[in-house]
């Protein structure tokens, strides 16, 4: 699925974080040391070689909200941006720690003129966060950004199921719609 909102395209796929070619940067859901982990972590650390750790380690450790920047070593991208995202039910307030993720995120990105990024759902795997909620979160927040991006033309949200796909199409048509509601250039 792909919607246009101010120039820049917002999509949604089903797949492998770790196997995004032709987008700029790809964003990991990091722990707060950076280090290999389960999922998300776990895969992109794993396709990305060893060095990650390497340059990650004086990085850490980040906050709840958080994004640092490395090369993306072995990934068929340039960058990893990598957020953490808040433990649903125990940093708080979690929603606004998840905008802050996106925001974080799509600023990095901007700064290192960066074309396009591809986001997993963040903190919807083992750190519990409803992906109905989140996706309205991520949506919404990427959305609200598209007017202000000069480098970045291409957001996309890969994602782990076809359910979690439903949820982020359902949500990216709602974030244009009220794109248009209030005005901005949507399509």
């Amino acid at each position: 699925m792909r919607i246009v909102t101010n120039g820049v395209f917002l999509e949604a796929h089903v797949g492998d974080i770790a196997q995004q070619p032709g987008i700029a940067a790809v964003v990991n859901a990091a722990n707060a040391e950076l280090m290999p982990g389960g999922g998300v972590a776990g895969a992109i650390h794993a396709a990305a070689g060893p060095e990650l750790a390497t340059v990650c380690a004086p990085l850490a450790p980040i906050a709840p909200g958080e994004a640092a920047i490395t090369p993306a070593f072995d990934l068929p991208n340039e960058k990893i941006i990598h957020c953490l995202g808040p433990v649903y039910g125990h940093d708080r307030p979690e929603a606004e720690i998840l905008e802050s993720c996106y925001r974080s995120s799509l600023e990095l990105a901007e700064e290192n003129m960066l074309a396009s990024v591809a986001t997993p759902a963040i903190s919807t795997g083992a750190f519990g966060y409803p992906i109905d909620e989140a996706a309205e979160i991520a949506c919404r927040t990427v959305a609200a950004m598209t007017a202000g991006l000069r480098h970045v033309q291409v957001v996309r949200f890969v994602l782990y199921s076809q359910k979690d796909y439903d949820v982020f199409a359902r949500e990216l048509v709602r974030a244009a719609a009220h794109a248009r509601q209030n005005g901005e250039a949507a399509a």
